[in-house]
Parts: C-alpha cells; structure tokens; sequence
C-alpha cells in the first residue's frame, strides 16, 4: 500500500510544473510521511458546480497548478464539444496565493487548445469578471479566488456564456473532461498568444454601476467601509465617488489586499470578529457613520451593520435582502424576485404585495440568477444580485451602492435602516431568521448527521409540531433535487443542509410571528429569540451534534 502510494507521489512529482509543490511533495516522499501523503492521494477534489475549492499544497486532493491545469483542459474541451471551437474564455483572479499563476496557467491551456483567453489586468472583484463575460461577449469565464475561506485556500469557479455560473449537467460533463486528461503533457501551454485586458472593461463596468442608482436620489450617507483584506477597496471607492456620495472611511487595517488576512480568523462578515474593527473605526469618528459597508475578499458579498443603540451591530443577510426588495419596489421595479429556499419568506410577502412574480430556488446564484424575468435576486449569505442585466451574479459592490442609496434616502426623512424594519415587521409580520453552523474536521460527521435525521426526523422542535418533512433528495414540484430536509413549522420552518463549499453542517431557521403595531414589536423579538434558541437546541440533539 505505501508502495503504491510512494508511486503516485512520485509519478506525479515528474509531471508537476511548480517549483514550489515539487519541493513540497519531495519532502513528503523522502520523509516517508505516509499519512499526509495519503490525505493528498486518496482522491481528487471534486469539481462540482462550485467549480473546484480546496487547500493549496501539492497532490490531486489540494489546489496547485497541476490541478488547475486539468481544469482548463477539462473546460477547454467541454466548450470545443459545444461547438465553441474559438471562442473567446476571459479569466479574472483575487489576491489570493497562487491567484495569478492560476489565472495564467488557464490562458495558456485555453490558447493552447485553440481558444481566445483574455485575462483581467490585475486582481479584481468577482463580479468584474461576471460582468466581462456579457459584456466581451465570451462563451465562458473562470474566476481564480476563495472567496471568504481561509488563507490556505484557493478556487476555481466556472461561468458559461450567460455570465451565471455552471449548473447540473455542465458540470458533470466538465468534470468528466477533466478525468479524461491523461498527463500533463498532453496538455499544450504555450508562453504567449493570450490578451492582457486593459481598464476599459472596469471603465465599462464602473458605468453600469451608475444604473443601479435613482436620477436625482439622495446621496448624503455616511459609511465606514472594510475591504477584509480583499480586492474590493478601488472599485468600491470609484463606485462611489461616481455616484457622488461622501467618500468612504477606511478600516485601515483591512484596506488593502493580503493573502494572509492578518486581522481576522476567517476573513468572512459574518464570522465572529471579523466586523471588530469596522466597528472600532465608526465609534471612533467625531460623528457616526450612518452605516458600516464590508465586502468579502472577492467582494461578491456585501455585509451592512448599522447603529442599534449605543452599539453597531450587523444586519443579517435576510434583513439587508427584504431593506433592498422594499426599496426597489418603492422606487417601482418591476420583474422577478428570487430567493434561495434558506432565505427568509419575508420576500415573498413583499413581492406579493406588491403583485411582483416571486421565485424559490436551490442555495446559490447559480441557480438565483437563472429565475425568469429576474429583476432582484438574494441569499441569506450576503450575496445580492441588484442588476442582473449588468451582472448576473450576487455583486457586493452594486449592492453597497443600492443599500447606502436606501440610507440616505431615509436619512433625509429623519429614519434609519432600523426604522424600515420596523415597518416591514408590522406590515408583514416579524420574520426573525438564524443559523445553527457546525464546522468538522470529519466530513462524515456531516453524513452521519444527515442519516440520523433522515432515519429519525423530528415530530417536533420547541414543543412546535412539525407539520410537513421533505426530504429534498427527491426533488419538489419547483426544485431539482439537492441534499438536503426542509421542515414545516405552526409559525416556523427549518432548512438542513451540508455547505457546499466548506466542511459544515449548516441549519437555516425562522420564525414568523404577527405583530399588531410597532409597541408589540419588543416582545415578538423576544418570542421570537426563544423560539429559535429552543429549536437550535431541539435539532442539535436530534442531528447528534
């Protein structure tokens, strides 16, 4: 067995462009370190509709060049079966380890095989890159980030020619292209023949931003802005300033990009800490910003933390989702609203309402931004999509703008982002959301969880009777089957699910609860925290973990 093992090691150190890796892996085979070299070999990291994401390191169960290698030779013949024999494939990168030697690598396996590869100038959002495929009239694109995963990390995510990214069957059909690359070097790299784009597709989509905005809209609040280490900091400030509104404070310390994310444990929003010293930078201002803006290190995501009290404290995904849904209908959008089935139902009331079309989809933009006639689209996991015609993708950066236009337009009314909840709250009772997260080492703890639900559902959680279990393997009249259990609560309704890009086991909760004016609105926030500190309670036992 160790034989064997040694073998694949060594067979893949003689294939292995990097100097790095190769010094890496030929430590582990002289060391003979047969168990770190097994966790390396004992498989190949999936590529799913996430694309690939994984720990940097050498061997087929981490990310390095070899493995992306594959990937671009594995997208450049699926796109070639699709009759795109000369298409045009833009590729954009974060500033992430590794980014740009993956970004490079994908142009030259892309060229190679007969393509056009034109590659962002420098590290960018995640949504510049969606908005260069529509707007460069590409057949496919590749962003090189994590997003907000660890340090170690790093990703590969696919879009096709709609500027969305890829779901079931190009998938697996990508995946099995990728299996069916042999060795390296049947892999043709050329040196050049590739495009280096210049600034005028950011120029373009700098302008497009400007149509997320009201002619003639308030544009008078104030924001302290993170960029948590990420590539987010330039475009958010050119946005901006384009749209006229005060110049955004800094966090200093998370301004400009750093792989190694030195000032937070995961360089998340909405992990504990992360939003620290954003709120050390408000409090320490003469006047208080009207509202603190973070983006995740791609800045596909866009988190809001406002003023409650004496302190700040972050708005939940759901509440900045329903805050942009009402203001878009005030202002008279027209077209669908989406949501992924984790996120609040809040939406749909509003959009009802408002006699707008409203749309449940499975967790993801992949699929949100597949809704037809999609005019606004969210996640509960801060991602918005507020200009699906400019980027059909959750943008953190149109969606700073949108929320920071809302603010202002209620500053100017004496009212606050808190103020507006309130009134949602009243008008269609409060939807008060949480989220029971498991973080493994062992991902079979995760299976293990799941089978036990399956094996043993609840009746009830929170003395609430479970009114209807669906076990969403087997699909629903709206929804392609996913891995997952949805649970029907009187007055509640929790969705579990593993993560599809990090080793949790993640629970979605919520519950409703009328409210008659805003005097009863105390005790239904304190109902409400019950309810959902029981059920998280209830459903830990019952899932075993």
């Amino acid at each position: 067995m160790h034989e064997e093992l040694i073998a694949q090691a060594q067979a893949w150190l003689t294939e292995d462009p990097d100097p790095e890796t190769r010094t890496e892996l030929a430590r582990l085979i002289d060391a003979g370190d047969h168990a770190e070299l097994a966790a390396r070999f004992g498989g190949t990291l999936q590529f799913g509709t996430a694309g690939l994401r994984g720990e940097l390191g050498a061997g087929p169960m981490r990310m390095n060049r070899s493995v992306v290698i594959r990937a671009a030779a594995g997208l450049a013949a699926y796109l070639k079966k699709q009759g795109h024999d000369d298409g045009l494939v833009v590729i954009g990168y974060d500033a992430r380890y590794k980014s740009h030697d993956f970004a490079l690598d994908t142009a030259a396996v892309m060229t190679g095989a007969g393509l056009r590869a034109a590659v962002l100038p420098r590290p960018l959002p995640t949504p510049v890159l969606a908005f260069a495929i529509r707007h460069l009239g590409a057949v496919a694109g590749v962003e090189v980030t994590a997003s907000h995963n660890p340090p170690r990390d790093n990703g590969y995510k696919v879009y096709l020619g709609d500027g969305s990214q890829i779901v079931p069957p190009a998938d697996i059909d990508i995946a099995a292209e990728i299996a069916a690359v042999a060795s390296l070097t049947t892999v043709r790299r050329p040196t050049e023949g590739w495009d280096v784009l210049d600034d005028s597709v950011l120029d373009a989509y700098l302008a497009r931003t400007d149509a997320v905005l009201a002619e003639g809209s308030p544009r008078t609040a104030r924001t302290v802005y993170t960029a948590m280490h990420g590539v987010g900091k330039d475009v958010l400030l050119a946005a901006f300033a384009r749209a006229g509104f005060p110049e955004p404070v800094l966090v200093a310390e998370q301004a400009e990009p750093d792989p190694e994310f030195p000032t937070v444990a995961f360089p998340n929003p909405e992990e504990p800490g992360a939003m620290d010293l954003a709120f050390a930078t408000a409090r320490a201002g003469e006047t208080p910003p009207d509202l603190i803006i973070a983006n995740d290190p791609d800045a596909d995501r866009c988190a809001v933390a406002v003023q409650d009290g004496t302190d700040w404290r972050m708005l939940r995904g759901d509440e900045v989702g329903a805050l942009l849904a009402a203001h878009l209908v005030r202002r008279g959008a027209t077209g669908t609203f989406a949501e992924s089935i984790v996120s609040s139902s809040l939406l749909g009331r509003i959009a009802k309402k408002a006699g707008l079309p409203h749309v449940e989809t499975l967790t993801g933009f992949k699929w949100i931004a597949r809704a037809e006639g999609l005019r606004f689209g969210y996640e509960e996991a801060l991602g918005y999509c507020v200009d699906p015609d400019g980027v059909r993708d959750k943008d953190g950066i149109t969606a700073a703008l949108l929320i920071t236009e809302l603010a202002s337009r209620l500053k100017e009314e004496g009212r606050t982002l808190l103020d507006l909840l309130d009134d949602l709250a009243v008008e269609h009772g409060l939807h008060a959301t949480d989220q029971l997260s498991v973080r493994v080492e062992d991902l079979s703890l995760i299976a293990a969880a799941m089978h036990r639900l399956r094996e043993q559902p609840p009746t009830e959680l929170a003395g609430l009777p479970v009114t209807r279990t669906e076990d969403l393997t087997l699909g629903t009249a709206d929804l392609p089957p996913t891995d997952g259990l949805r649970y029907t609560l009187d007055g509640a309704r929790v969705i579990v699910r593993p993560s599809g890009t990090e080793p949790k086991l993640k629970c979605y909760l919520e519950v409703v609860i009328p409210v008659a004016s805003s005097e009863d609105l105390p005790a239904a926030r304190a109902e409400a925290a019950d309810v959902l500190e029981s059920i998280k309670r209830d459903l830990s036992a019952a899932a075993g973990i």
